[in-house]
C-alpha cells in the first residue's frame, strides 16, 4: 500500500513528490533498518517488501511507479548487502486487487476500471489472499535462496 496520486506528467504537482517518497520510500527504509540488528545477531530473516506492476509502466502513475521502483531497486541492493548475514529481501509486485485503494483509483462503475479488468488474463481481480500467498513464499524457510526478486501477482497483466 501506499499513496498513489494518480496523474499525468503535466499534472503531476512537485509537492507531491516529497509526499510519496516520505511515505512509500522513506517509511520501508526505516521498518527494515528496525528489526536488522535482531536478524544479523540470529543470521537469519525475511524482509518482504510490497512494490507494484507498476514499475512495469503505467500511465497517470508517475510518481507512484517512481516510489515503487525505489522499492524494487533498494530491495535488490538489500539482498546482495544482506545475503551473508542469512537475510533475503524480495519484492512482491501485485497488479489488480480487490482492495479499497483500487476501487478508490478506478471506480467501479468507470471505463478505466471495465478496461483494467477485461485485460487481465487470468479474467478476474486479484484478491488480497493472492498477495498474502506470494509473500508467505518468500517467508518460508524453504525460500533461503531466493533473493533479490521481484514476483508479480497481477494474473499475467505484466506478461503482455
Amino acid at each position: 500500500m501506499g499513496i498513489v496520486a494518480p496523474a499525468l506528467l503535466d499534472e503531476t504537482r512537485v509537492e507531491d513528490f516529497d509526499r510519496l517518497m516520505h511515505l512509500n520510500v522513506r517509511s520501508a527504509l526505516v521498518c527494515t533498518q528496525a528489526p536488522l540488528p535482531g536478524m544479523r545477531e540470529r543470521r537469519h530473516g525475511r524482509i518482504v517488501i510490497n512494490a507494484s506492476r507498476v514499475v512495469l509502466g503505467k500511465e497517470a502513475r508517475s510518481l507512484y511507479s517512481a516510489t515503487k521502483g525505489a522499492l524494487q531497486s533498494m530491495a535488490r541492493t538489500w539482498a546482495l548487502e544482506l545475503a551473508g548475514d542469512g537475510i533475503t529481501v524480495n519484492c512482491v509486485a501485485p497488479g489488480p486487487i480487490a482492495t479499497t485503494a483500487f476501487w478508490e483509483n478506478n471506480p467501479p462503475d468507470s471505463e478505466r476500471a471495465r478496461r483494467i479488468i477485461d485485460n487481465i488474463p487470468a479474467q478476474r481481480m486479484g484478491r488480497p489472499e493472492d498477495v498474502a500467498q506470494a509473500v508467505s513464499f518468500f517467508c518460508d524457510a524453504r525460500s533461503g535462496f531466493v533473493t533479490g526478486q521481484t514476483l508479480f501477482v497481477c494474473g499475467g497483466v505484466s506478461v503482455g
